[in-house]
């Protein structure tokens, strides 16, 4: 380096970012081993990658760029391949004065500045800048796996092939197994993991292929190359290998899973695809094999409505309803149940479509509906296992609500769950699915209706005045709004700048209680229902959502997104 490693380490104190003695210690050790001592600092916890970076930039007389906060333009991003900015780790930032002015880690690299110039035929200047930032830079203006991609167009060119979407299956299928497409879908799934992604969509459309990751919830587009529809249906194919499903069928849906390793991470990828005008369509649902269950305190549950849960859990026999919609957290409230009541001398049994947490301790039934191995029928067999519970993935057909009524009124506590919109609906359901009424008010014990919001972003939420009309649409027109601070997230790195990181759940718990077990005998709608379990204390959905928004964990908005009016309640106000 042109100055020293002990100015760089003065120049951190200088500016507070790092302690004298920290300093000396991180000297000793770079003299003895001879590692830089940015890289010591940074390894030893002392201070951030950013920080020995701009001190860095200071020292050489160096501009900073801080990639994330500034638009690069098109034409100088294209000016640099893909190739070439993965393998150097540089990203190209502007022009000044006829050079080309490109962010790196390491602007005395002399060898990467000089290979560029003679690739690019231009002057180039350093800006320095943190990995990371390169990282999320690549990323984001030349999409993953860009490199791998212009590989494969490189190579086709070079052996004369004529690119197009549709091509033989034989070529289709040899091209799936080239290792460049088989690193791609790999970089995708990767990608995916990291983001915390709980799906990958890949859906091929009419002049683009689209890949996109739900997080959170919500759905977000992958940063991918544009050339990448050249090899849609190599990458379809890829997948449909990797899933052990029929890749000459296209004009079925197919179903499949692949099982990967992460770390010690133990993964299972479930695949859906269905036939498109464009191509094959493919959902992959992420699930892990080591996920921790949540305790049942941990839910977010209202103190009664955890008491009332767990005077359920108590019982000798009736039926516990979950509803909600796809991907609500469902299965994890009914995992967190039974891991409260798995004790060795209960025999508990589960029969699950997918089994998505390990519970030791519990025999688990995976579903398998190309063998017949449905919930009814492992429903019917069951009992000769001699359970005292049981848990039923999801109530799907009539079979399986008659099996599983039939089941709770013969002495088994049974744990199950509803697709329904609110919790009152779930009795509604029950008697569309031709249940009895006296057999369901006779073996429901409660139903908890449940949703997900997105939790605000801790390091970048900030306190805000929200619209009155969004505060009114809440019905909280009785309440006082004095000394309340609302709040919702700036953006930034940790939260992949969308202000939220990670879900949490509101709920709506039923009772069943005497009364409403004359209503369901007497067959009533499900609005009369609701109606009476609100006069017994029922907290609807969206006032659930409030007192999560007023303790700061989410922002109204949120709230509204995934609740529906409550109409009594405005006809109260």
């Amino acid at each position: 380096m042109v100055t020293s490693d002990n100015h760089l380490g003065q120049l951190l104190v200088e500016e507070g970012s790092l302690s004298p003695d920290d300093l000396e210690l991180a000297l000793r050790e770079h003299h003895k081993t001879g590692e830089r001592l940015g890289d010591l600092l940074i390894k030893m916890g002392f201070v951030s990658d950013e920080a020995v970076q701009r001190a860095l930039a200071k020292q050489l007389g160096i501009p900073f760029v801080k990639l994330s906060e500034r638009e690069i333009p098109d034409d100088v991003i294209a000016l640099v391949p893909a190739r070439a900015v993965n393998h150097y780790h540089l990203v190209p930032v502007d022009r000044v004065n006829g050079a080309l002015r490109v962010a790196m880690t390491d602007p005395l690299d002399v060898h990467t500045l000089d290979d560029l110039q003679m690739l690019l035929k231009m002057g180039v200047e350093p800006l320095v800048t943190t990995a990371k930032e390169i990282d999320e830079a690549i990323k984001r203006y030349y999409g993953i796996g860009a490199a791998t991609v212009e590989g494969l167009i490189d190579e086709a060119a070079e052996e004369g092939k004529q690119l197009e979407v549709e091509t033989q299956v034989e070529d289709i299928d040899a091209m799936a197994e080239d290792a460049s497409i088989v690193r791609f879908v790999n970089q995708i799934i990767q990608e995916a993991m990291r983001d915390r992604a709980t799906d990958i969509h890949i859906e091929p459309l009419e002049k683009e292929l689209r890949i996109r990751y739900r997080i959170d919830g919500l759905l977000y587009e992958a940063a991918i190359p544009p050339t990448i529809r050249k090899f849609q249906s190599a990458i379809i194919s890829r997948v449909k290998i990797m899933a052990d499903l029929n890749i000459a069928e296209r004009r079925l849906p197919q179903d499949g899973k692949i099982k990967i390793k992460r770390g010690n991470d133990d993964f299972d990828l479930r695949v859906s695809t269905v036939p498109t005008p464009y191509g094959e369509s493919i959902s992959i649902r992420i699930l892990s094999r080591d996920s921790e269950l949540i305790d049942l305190g941990r839910l977010g549950l209202q103190d009664h409505n955890l008491l009332a849960l767990r005077g359920i859990l108590e019982k000798p026999h009736g039926i516990f309803l979950v509803t909600g919609p796809t991907g609500s957290g469902k299965s994890t409230t009914l995992y967190a149940a039974l891991s409260e009541i798995n004790k060795v001398d209960r025999k508990i049994i589960t029969i699950e479509d997918p089994i998505e947490y390990r519970i030791s301790g519990v025999t688990q039934i995976q579903v398998n509906p190309q063998i017949d191995l449905t919930f009814a029928r492992c429903l019917r067999t069951i009992l000769r296992q001699d359970p005292d519970i049981l848990m039923v993935g999801e109530i799907r057909d009539t079979e399986t609500a008659q099996i599983t009524i039939r089941t709770a009124l013969t002495g088994h506590l049974v744990f199950s769950t509803l697709h329904t919109n609110d919790a009152p609906s779930a009795v509604t359901r029950l008697l569309d699915m031709g249940i009895e009424p006296f057999l369901v008010s006779s073996s429901v014990l409660g139903i908890l209706a449940q949703r997900l919001v997105r939790v605000l972003c801790p390091s970048c939420k900030r306190p805000f005045d929200p619209p009155e009309t969004v505060i009114r649409r809440v019905n909280v027109a009785k309440e006082s709004l004095d000394g309340l601070v609302f709040y919702r997230g700036q953006g930034c790195e940790a939260c992949r700048y969308t202000g939220f990181r990670g879900r949490t759940a509101i709920f709506e718990f039923v009772k069943i209680t005497e009364e409403i077990r004359r209503l369901i005998v007497d067959r009533v709608g499900a609005n009369i229902l609701r109606h009476r379990a609100m006069k017994d204390g029922m907290t609807t959905l969206r006032h659930d959502g409030w007192r999560r928004v007023k303790q700061g964990v989410t922002t109204l908005d949120e709230v509204l997104r995934v609740t529906l009016e409550d109409e009594f309640e405005m006809e109260e106000a």
